[in-house]
């Protein structure tokens, strides 16, 4: 793993006091946080923990019940352009009618009203973004007929239209196969070197990013830990966070975890469980 992280970075979000609560829920609270501008942050936990509403506090789309957070030195909002956001992968219906570079494109100027006037420009920038995750050669095919890695890899593009400074991933593995799941984490990896950029990536499976990962936020039950990924993915660590027996077995620079009763015999690779049960996350 390397990392472009220096102590005398600033801030690229920074967190103080942070609670979210929806009525008499508490997702968490107390939470002080700094994620340093270049430095690759995982965040972990079962259905329901809050990581995919973290990302919406990040994006200004949500606030903070309690506390306050700072994106690029200045408050969360929405629309802010230093920060991209590649959503959950979903299929794309045969009949959408768009084509891969449309949907590109509309990273560039998707939120404007009225006539394209510069388009030589929206083009060789598109042009530029599908030829960056590897999409040029369908380019004009509808992106209803593309596989869920194509299409993941389209929404790369449009999230990297405005070159941010932060990219955020919610679930950017889900329902994608292995093959797709390494080449999907490997353009965001080469993203965040290449532009020295923060990656915040929600996930329920580490192992894909693991090479990757400088720390962890891993929230359960209201409860949560950060750390190195050697420091969070501990069965005493998780044990805690959970309130339930939880075995972790590391093989061969990979995480397995395993619920500790006797209702949760399955071994799940690297991801989350539940109390009862280990299950992959799906939100």
């Amino acid at each position: 793993m390397t990392s472009s992280v220096t102590a005398s970075t600033p801030a690229a979000i920074s967190i103080s006091g942070g609670g979210l609560s929806f009525g008499e829920r508490t997702l968490w609270s107390d939470l002080n946080l700094d994620i340093q501008q270049g430095e690759y942050f995982a965040v972990l936990g079962p259905n329901g923990s809050g990581k995919s509403t973290f990302l919406k506090v990040i994006l200004g789309q949500l606030g903070l019940s309690t506390g306050t957070i700072q994106v690029l030195g200045g408050p969360a909002r929405a629309g802010n352009p230093g920060v991209g956001y590649i959503p959950q992968q979903r299929a794309l219906g045969t009949n959408t009618p768009l084509r891969a570079r449309d949907l590109v494109g509309l990273g560039l100027d998707g939120h404007r009203w009225g006539i394209r006037w510069n388009r030589r420009h929206h083009r060789a920038k598109v042009d530029e973004l599908l030829e960056a995750v590897g999409a040029s050669d369908y380019a004009k095919v509808p992106v209803g007929l593309l596989s869920g890695g194509e299409q993941q890899r389209l929404r790369i593009a449009q999230s990297l239209a405005n070159d941010p400074r932060i990219l955020l991933a919610d679930e950017a593995l889900l329902s994608l196969d292995l093959h797709h799941q390494y080449g999907v984490s490997e353009l965001i990896h080469r993203y965040h070197q290449d532009h020295e950029a923060t990656v915040i990536f929600v996930t329920h499976e580490i192992n894909p990013i693991i090479d990757h990962v400088d720390r962890v936020l891993y929230l359960a039950n209201g409860r949560f830990t950060v750390g190195t990924v050697d420091e969070v993915m501990r069965s005493e660590v998780l044990s805690e966070l959970y309130q339930t027996p939880v075995s972790v077995i590391k093989t061969n620079g990979r995480y397995v975890v395993v619920g500790g009763d006797e209702n949760a015999p399955a071994p799940l690779d690297g991801g989350d469980l539940t109390h009862s049960h280990c299950h992959e996350e799906n939100i």
